[in-house]
């Protein structure tokens, strides 16, 4: 799944052409994504400009006329820029025609994905309303983080990846900056000091930002606005290399499961 390092590059990669745009046509193709895709959205959207495009954790937020298209890219979603007359795929479910001739081309093969329409405040719409702060933002301190965990049981990789209490840690960075900080994936929350808790604030930090400017890890499933991938997995320390060395101190990384999910981290470094 795209984490926010590749949805902001995403945003990154798509703003300047989309901005100040105006949508000549919607052509919506297949509606049947995980929210299904309102039914009046082509109406709404054709001779609209784009305002801006924006991001809330893991949502894209395209400002358009009166009202928001709200967007997550879900498992294997993605987003291109395509000449104007570009044959669509099997997989590509929507398009906007935008005033320059270019396409904006929503692509999602497990549909897995959400394209809305809010009107009003798209902050306080029930996809975002409850969301935690942002990691790269001021709100994001180690005193959030330490005072959520207090009595808290739930092992810190899955804590930190509560969007409730941060948002955009998904798998892969929560995996890294849980080892840049030396922590134990499997540790309680609530078991951490505030002085660990300022030192994993500050490695989550590091490593979305590095990843964001990188341009996003290299998934299957994920490509750039440009439709070039991200290289920041050239620079992963310990997802995907289970029972490979650290490259600290060479101990065998260890991986687990936790939640579902791939925990790799290496049991000499991280307490």
């Amino acid at each position: 799944m795209p984490e926010l390092p590749e949805v902001e590059t995403t945003r990154r990669g798509v703003a300047p052409h989309v901005e100040g745009m105006r949508v000549e046509k919607c052509i919506v193709r297949e509606t049947r994504l995980r929210v299904p895709v309102p039914a009046r959205l082509e109406a709404l959207l054709a001779g609209q400009v784009v305002r801006s495009v924006t991001r809330r954790g893991k949502y894209l937020i395209f400002a358009i006329g009166e009202g928001h298209v709200l967007m997550h890219l879900g498992m294997s979603g993605s987003l291109r820029l395509v000449e104007a007359g570009s044959e669509p795929g099997k997989h590509d479910h929507l398009d906007w025609c935008l005033s320059s001739g270019l396409v904006l081309r929503f692509r999602d093969p497990r549909r897995f994905g959400i394209v809305t329409w809010v009107e009003g405040d798209p902050l306080t719409h029930s996809l975002l309303a409850s969301l935690g702060p942002e990691p790269l933002e001021d709100g994001f301190t180690d005193d959030h983080l330490w005072l959520r965990a207090k009595g808290r049981k739930v092992p810190i990789k899955s804590f930190v990846m509560d969007s409730r209490v941060v948002v955009g840690v998904g798998n892969i960075y929560a995996n890294e900056a849980l080892f840049a900080a030396g922590i134990h994936p499997l540790r309680e929350a609530g078991r951490v000091s505030r002085v660990r808790y300022a030192r994993l604030t500050d490695c989550i930090r590091t490593v979305l930002s590095q990843a964001i400017a990188q341009g996003g890890t290299t998934l299957r499933d994920f490509v750039g606005g440009t439709g070039q991938p991200g290289y920041f997995s050239q620079s992963l320390a310990v997802y995907g290399r289970g029972g490979l060395p650290c490259l600290h101190c060479d101990a065998l990384l260890k991986e687990i499961r936790l939640g579902q999910r791939t925990t790799v981290y290496c049991p000499a470094c991280q307490r």
